[in-house]
């Protein structure tokens, strides 16, 4: 254990899903001693079998069910589509005065699929870790994570101030920092920063797939450029994105519409040979990668992110 062990903040969590957000929160929980017993379940008995060779959780339930009982933290890591369904089982074996959170990046969505399902007594504190890799499953969790990283959580109308705080407390003990928003303005600013940059990334690799006469030697070959941090977003994992854009596809609709408007402004400049244009341009959005690095979200270093990090898998 590093660093000096904090008192748990819950006696019992529940981990539903036990992929790259899931073990990374075990790991930094238990190093923290932030959690006195970490169940977890994951509808694959393949991912519940690796869960249980390396030790991820204290107990891996076949069921959603028998992991959420006595628990007073349920954390929902599942695809968004997939909410619904999860919430639906669980809702009868919540214990009162039990917590539920997620860890999707869509809010309105997650709220109107688990919000019927959650009994009286039980509060629902939606959430979204702004922090993750390309990699998946069980083995890729490391312990810090979310160290410096934004932990968002869009608090219900009728939630108290204490479960909120309390469930804040764990997520500054992981390493990360959290703010509250509307789930209408996290969806919003979350289609800006995350969604939209990801289906660009998905369509340039696309493209690149369809050139005909660029071999695919080549494409992999000379991909130490820009199209190198494309091919990383796109590896993502396609269950989750597929269920991202079909959940909050108004927002990314309206970023994308934008983006189309930038991208003619562009071309045009091209075609004109505006230079001056291009350089303003260009002068004004190298600020923001500046922005980026000053408020500690990135590092300068030249080669950040290219590795596995050392305990991922």
């Amino acid at each position: 254990m590093t660093g000096e062990a904090k008192k748990p903040v819950y006696q019992r969590v529940a981990l539903i899903g036990l992929g790259l957000i899931a073990s990374s929160m075990a790991l930094a929980m238990r190093e923290k001693g932030l959690a006195a017993e970490i169940a977890g379940h994951a509808k694959s008995a393949e991912t519940r079998a690796v869960a249980l060779e390396i030790g991820l959780c204290d107990r891996v339930c076949e069921t959603a069910a028998e992991a959420v009982r006595g628990a007073d933290l349920v954390v929902l890591a599942v695809p968004v589509g997939a909410m619904a369904a999860i919430a639906e089982e669980i809702g009868p074996h919540l214990a009162p005065g039990a917590t539920v959170t997620d860890v999707g990046s869509v809010k309105q969505a997650v709220i109107a699929a688990v919000a019927p399902h959650i009994p009286a007594g039980v509060d629902f504190i939606p959430g979204h870790p702004m922090a993750g890799t390309e990699y998946s499953g069980p083995r890729s969790g490391f312990a810090t994570l979310f160290v410096n990283r934004w932990w968002l959580l869009t608090p219900l109308a009728e939630t108290a101030a204490a479960p909120v705080a309390r469930l804040t407390a764990l997520l500054e003990g992981i390493g990360a920092k959290v703010d509250t928003m509307d789930a209408a303005h996290h969806d919003q600013v979350l289609a800006v920063v995350s969604h939209t940059p990801h289906l660009i990334a998905y369509t340039m690799v696309g493209v690149a797939d369809h050139l005909a006469q660029i071999s695919n030697s080549e494409v992999i070959q000379y991909s130490a450029t820009g199209f190198r941090d494309f091919t990383r977003i796109a590896a993502s994992d396609p269950t989750m994105w597929r269920d991202v854009f079909l959940t909050n596809k108004e927002a990314v609709l309206d970023i994308l519409g934008r983006f189309a408007e930038e991208l003619f402004v562009l071309q045009r400049a091209i075609r004109m040979g505006d230079g001056d244009q291009l350089f303003d341009y260009f002068t004004r959005t190298r600020a923001i990668r500046r922005g980026i690095i000053e408020a500690g979200q990135d590092t300068a270093a030249p080669d950040f992110g290219r590795a596995a990090p050392a305990s991922g898998g």
